[in-house]
């Protein structure tokens, strides 16, 4: 793997047109001789905002539960400012030496090799690859649950609120992973705009309905108790318990905000002028302001709306009954937003294993060559055998994943915390720091290791959390168990 890491910089070297060796570079190709990217400030928001807010939006309600009134929101705000800020230093690390002249870098690997080499390359890439491939199990499990929450919505409708209403998630994991099969042929990220702007939709359309259903339930009445400091110690909670659930949610907020796992992929989509760093951050900038709002808001409205009680979804942990056609809407609105979000995170997956096997077998027809099909009312469609073929079996790879441990979901939290701190906060802080030359123990360099090592901190209490929720739901794990 490490030889294959090291290769990588040459992988993504392409042959360049004779006109561009002359300096006549063609209209309808870019400095570095590939097709002329179009990507644009309303693209590249709408790719950060698909990758950003998940279905997890819905959950932070218990999240602010945990925290309380103060610490909640404080958090929230607190992980906003470091996802921001981590970003742009990002985005400025996407050329190399110079941030607007300088060799582009295609992928995150690409860029710490450019910026830092060395073994932390490797180290880039097993983080980077091993939450991506997390991502999309748990996304197969969680659009499952809401394709579920939908019958189960019209179930408790006709038969009343108490009946158990127990329906198996495998269908729908084999249904979501049928759709995936067929998106998985889009070639890559410059291809996936119009399903990023869809899916960034979806999640604005199942967020209302959740903040509206939240303000409905606050409006009709029913106190729900409420505290500065969240759950109460010997009332909802034991005291460790609320240790433990604290150190979850404030891993459920950081790792909520995370998505340098593409950014440099989406940055790869942006036409050349403006700067393409400069248009990333104003991405970035639209991108966590617009998730800020929607996870503030909620947030603290599910609080408001369910108190210390908040269920861990209150769109598919049935917080809300009636109206269900309105909570059937909102859960096929987030089984829509999870298809697009998937192929978001898992194009970067596809793009390196396809680039490293060219490397290796440059000669191979089944490798490298590209077929053209006329599709009826699409027009030419470029295929290769070989994406064909490894694309559908990484679909249905994870999706039987999803189906023989559906509490992956647990996993994702240990994931995350093992990637939120090297590929968020590490990778773009060192690289900042090398690509500007920061003198040592100077101002900046000493705050920007104290936000590093704090970060650390954080990641560490959350992977704690994440084990010890998973010790709990391997105690009671039965095999090929019906998700409900």
């Amino acid at each position: 793997m490490g030889k294959e890491m090291r290769n990588n910089s040459s992988m993504y070297i392409e042959k360049v047109p004779e006109g561009i060796e002359a300096g006549n570079i063609s209209k309808n190709l870019d400095d570095d001789g590939r097709p002329k990217r179009t990507g644009t400030v309303l693209t590249a928001s709408a790719h950060i905002i698909t990758a950003v807010i998940g279905s997890g939006v819905l959950s932070l309600a218990w999240a602010i539960a945990q925290l309380g009134w103060v610490a909640g929101p404080a958090v929230l705000m607190a992980f906003s400012f470091i996802t921001y800020f981590t970003s742009t230093l990002l985005a400025d690390c996407y050329r190399a030496p110079d941030p607007i002249t300088g060799r582009r870098n295609y992928t995150y690997m690409d860029v710490v090799r450019a910026h830092l080499g060395g073994v932390k390359v490797q180290l880039c890439g097993i983080a980077q690859y091993g939450n991506l491939v997390g991502v999309t199990i748990g996304y197969t499990i969680t659009a499952s649950i809401s394709m579920v929450a939908v019958k189960r919505s019209n179930c408790f409708h006709k038969h009343g609120h108490d009946v158990k209403c127990s329906i198996s998630n495998y269908p729908f994991m084999i249904i979501f992973a049928t759709i995936q099969i067929v998106l998985s042929q889009i070639p890559n990220f410059h291809k996936l705009s119009w399903l990023s702007i869809l899916a960034a939709i979806m999640s604005f359309a199942y967020s209302s309905i959740g903040l509206g259903l939240s303000i409905a339930k606050i409006a009709g009445g029913g106190h729900a108790r409420t505290s500065l400091t969240g759950v109460t110690v010997g009332v909802d909670v034991s005291g460790s318990e609320k240790v433990w659930k604290t150190f979850q949610a404030i891993g459920d907020i950081a790792f909520a905000y995370a998505y340098s796992t593409v950014l440099v992929e989406i940055q790869d989509t942006l036409r050349s002028h403006p700067p393409e760093n400069k248009v990333m951050k104003k991405a970035s900038l639209m991108g966590v302001s617009t998730t800020t709002m929607f996870y503030m808001l909620c947030g603290c409205l599910g609080y408001a709306a369910f108190g210390n009680k908040a269920p861990g979804n209150f769109l598919t942990g049935f917080g809300f009954y009636e109206p269900f056609w309105l909570i059937d809407l909102a859960n096929i609105c987030i089984a829509v937003h999870l298809v697009g979000a998937y192929q978001v995170f898992c194009q970067p997956i596809f793009g390196f294993v396809e680039a490293s096997c060219q490397a290796r077998w440059p000669e191979s027809k089944f490798i490298t060559s590209e077929h053209s099909l006329r599709l009826p009312f699409c027009g030419a469609y470029n295929f290769n055998f070989f994406r064909l073929v490894w694309r559908t079996a990484y679909v249905i790879v994870t999706a039987l994943f999803a189906m023989i441990f559906p509490f992956f979901n647990d996993f994702l939290g240990l994931i995350g915390a093992a990637s939120f701190y090297p590929l968020t906060v590490y990778f773009p802080i060192e690289m900042h720091i090398a690509q500007t030359k920061i003198p040592k123990f100077s101002f900046t360099w000493i705050w920007l290791k104290i936000l590093t090592w704090s970060c650390l901190v954080v990641s560490l209490v959350a992977a704690a959390g994440s084990i010890q929720g998973l010790a709990q739901d391997l105690k009671t794990y039965k095999p090929f168990q019906t998700l409900n």
